[in-house]
C-alpha cells in the first residue's frame, strides 16, 4: 500500500455488546469524552438483558450514536465483520475495535488515531514498552503472553500483541484484506486479521496501552476459546512454514551454479 494515506475524518468507534447493560452508558460517555468527533456503533447480539433497550435510548439521545441489532450470539468475530460492513456502507474512513467492559480505555483512542495517520492497522498492545495488564492473575498474563510469543514465531509476524483486541483499522485495509474471506468467529478473529494485515504488505503500528481487567459482568474468555485458538493459529503455521519450506526446495542450489 502507497506510503501517503489520505487523512482520517470520520470515525467509527464499534463496540459489540451482549448482556453489558451496566457497562455500556459507561463506556459509551467515555469514548464521547475523549474522541468527541467520533460516531459509536453498537453492536448488539440480542442481549437478554435489555442491552439492546439501553443502546436505543442512548442513540435516540444522541445522533453520533448508532445501534446494530443481532439476532444472536454469534461470535465476536461475526459482529465485527456486521460492524466493518456498517462503517464500509456510511463512508467512514476509520474503525476501532473496543470491548464494552472498561478494559479497553478509551483515553488511548487519541494516540492510536494519531499512529494511524502513516499505519494501515494500530494495535493498541499490552506487550511493547509501556504496556500493562491490570488485574489479571499471573497464570492469565502467562497464557496471553505465551500465546502471541508462540504466535509470533510459527506465523513470523513482527507484531507483539496479535490477539489484541483494541485496534484501528483504516477503512481502505478492510477492503483489501478479503473480509468476504475470513470464517474467524471467536477470539481468533483478531489473530486471522492481524495474519491477512502483515500478508498484504500493509503497516501495522503497535501503541501501548494499559489493559484493565472489567469490574462489572463476566468475562467472555474460557479455556476452550483459548484451546481452539490455538488449534487454529497451529494449523495456519504449519502451513506458513511448509510454504516456506517448499519455497526453499525450489530454488537451485547455490553450487550448481559455480
Amino acid at each position: 500500500m502507497s506510503q501517503t494515506r489520505p487523512p482520517i475524518e470520520r470515525v467509527a468507534v464499534l463496540i459489540p455488546t451482549y448482556n453489558e447493560r451496566e457497562n455500556l452508558p459507561l463506556i459509551v460517555e467515555r469514548v464521547r469524552a475523549a474522541v468527541p468527533s467520533a460516531d459509536i456503533v453498537v453492536l448488539d447480539d440480542n442481549s437478554p438483558d435489555g442491552t439492546g433497550q439501553v443502546a436505543d435510548d442512548l442513540a435516540a439521545a444522541d445522533s453520533q450514536i448508532h445501534v446494530v441489532h443481532r439476532a444472536g450470539k454469534e461470535g465476536l468475530g461475526a459482529a465485527y465483520l456486521a460492524g466493518f460492513a456498517y462503517g464500509l456502507e456510511h463512508g467512514y474512513d476509520a474503525m476501532v475495535e473496543m470491548d464494552a467492559d472498561g478494559s479497553h480505555r478509551p483515553e488511548h483512542l487519541p494516540a492510536m488515531l494519531e499512529a494511524a495517520r502513516d499505519a494501515d492497522l494500530v494495535i493498541g498492545s499490552r506487550y511493547v514498552r509501556g504496556g500493562k495488564v491490570v488485574n489479571w492473575p499471573l497464570s492469565r498474563k502467562a497464557l496471553s503472553l505465551g500465546g502471541n510469543i508462540y504466535i509470533k514465531m510459527i506465523l513470523g509476524m513482527p507484531v507483539n500483541d496479535a490477539t489484541a483486541g483494541y485496534r484501528v483499522y483504516r477503512a481502505e485495509t478492510l477492503r483489501q484484506i478479503g473480509l468476504d474471506q475470513v470464517e474467524s468467529a471467536g477470539y481468533v478473529f483478531q489473530t486471522d486479521l492481524t495474519v491477512r494485515t502483515v500478508r498484504a504488505g500493509m503497516t501495522v503500528k503497535e501503541v501501548p496501552i494499559t489493559f484493565i481487567e472489567r469490574e462489572i459482568g463476566d468475562s467472555k474468555m474460557d479455556g476452550d476459546v483459548v484451546s481452539e485458538s490455538m488449534k487454529r493459529i497451529t494449523g495456519w503455521g504449519i502451513t506458513y512454514r511448509r510454504h516456506q519450506l517448499g519455497q526453499l526446495a525450489r530454488r537451485e542450489p547455490r553450487w550448481h551454479r559455480l
